[in-house]
């Protein structure tokens, strides 16, 4: 029913390999200079990277061990929450960078 594991092993080496490193330079401090403008919200677009990330080994691992139907289909519902999960937090990062941005900067109490 899942077919060749070769095919399933090329997902997880490759988000390994591109999506994994995001996430976990973001959330040790390290900040990208494209994202410098936009640093409210970056632990929650990590956390949103690690979800999306979650759903590539919900969807293969199952495969790759040759698990049943029931357990392949019910890893695959619960990559969709990981999927609505990412989602609102790649939202609440946009909010939070919207916010911040309109609030500007806070002046100092000297002078």
């Amino acid at each position: 029913m899942n077919g060749n594991p070769v095919y399933h092993w090329i997902g997880p080496a490759v988000s390994t390999a591109l999506m994994l490193p995001v996430p976990v330079a973001l959330l040790s401090g390290w900040i990208p200079a494209s994202m410098r403008k936009r640093q409210a919200g970056l632990r929650l677009r990590a956390y949103g990277f690690l979800c999306c990330y979650a759903l590539v080994l919900l969807n293969s691992i199952p495969r790759i061990a040759d698990a049943s139907y029931e357990t392949v289909m019910t890893c695959m519902i619960l990559g969709f929450g990981f999927i609505a999960a990412a989602a609102v937090l790649f939202l609440l990062a946009a909010r939070k960078d919207a916010l911040a941005r309109t609030a500007g900067p806070v002046a100092s109490g000297t002078g």
